[in-house]
């Protein structure tokens, strides 16, 4: 009478076995690699101004917003000589334009610090300081250097500025607490952080499209900011109902 019973398996030859146990092995490494991405992952801050960004996403793109931010009549939009009066900018001073673009700001801050001052103009785009490379060139602006920072840091050197200004900026940054902590760093001591911004109300901006462009109103810009390290000196309408200017002083 036969059996049922199967055989009890033999032992894997010796080759088969390691390469059993290097396939486990490697299986092993692959899942320990997906859990530490998929931790990695959730733990990473959340980009906050993806809407705001989507814009800026291909050359194509921010060639189209280069000639659109660099048009002369913008002036009549941003007032730049009365909101560069209104930032007690004095002669010898060293000004960082954060995110500067196509350098729209730069003949304005330059002629503010004079040639004794410097005018650091940085952007994390290198399509963008090349635009604001050539509008220096072409002002002679001898006093401006361009800086490519990234999202996280500007790459200002420490304690090196008494002023950095953002002008419509604030709202794009994907990685605000890490940016307002290397800006602090940049300033010197009693260094002021300036931010001109939209407020967050239809009709602030020229798109009509500020309540979902820009991520959180005045409020809360200056609440994330002192957060941050800075304490708010100052503040007042730029544009009435458009834009609003904040004035903070690195905290102690």
């Amino acid at each position: 009478m036969t059996s049922s019973l199967l055989p009890p398996p033999y032992p894997a030859p010796p080759v088969a076995q390691a390469s059993a146990c290097r396939v486990g092995t490697h299986a092993g490494t692959l899942f320990a690699l997906a859990a530490l991405l998929l931790i990695s992952t959730a733990l990473a801050p959340a980009q906050v101004a993806e809407k705001a960004n989507a814009h800026y996403a291909t050359p194509e793109q921010r060639s189209a917003l280069a000639r659109g931010m660099s048009d002369p009549s913008r002036d009549q939009e941003e007032k730049p000589r009365e909101l560069i009066a209104s930032l007690s900018i004095s002669a010898g001073m060293a000004v960082a334009d954060i995110g500067t673009g196509p350098g729209y700001m730069l003949p304005f801050l330059s002629g503010a610090v004079g040639p004794r001052g410097r005018v650091l103009a940085e952007d994390i785009f290198p399509d963008f300081l090349d635009v604001a490379r050539r509008r220096a060139e072409t002002a002679h602006l001898a006093n401006v250097t361009l800086v490519l920072g990234t999202q996280t840091d500007p790459k200002l050197p420490a304690a090196s500025l008494d002023l950095a200004f953002l002008l419509d900026v604030y709202h794009h940054f994907n990685y605000p607490a890490q940016m307002l902590a290397r800006l602090r760093d940049s300033l010197r001591e009693g260094g002021r952080l300036a931010i001109v911004d939209y407020y967050r109300r239809p009709g602030a901006m020229p798109s009509n499209d500020a309540l979902e462009h820009i991520r959180i109103d005045q409020p809360d810009v200056i609440k994330e900011v002192e957060a941050g390290g800075f304490h708010l000196l100052s503040k007042h309408d730029h544009i009435p109902n458009s834009q609003y200017v904040l004035i903070f002083r690195k905290s102690d």
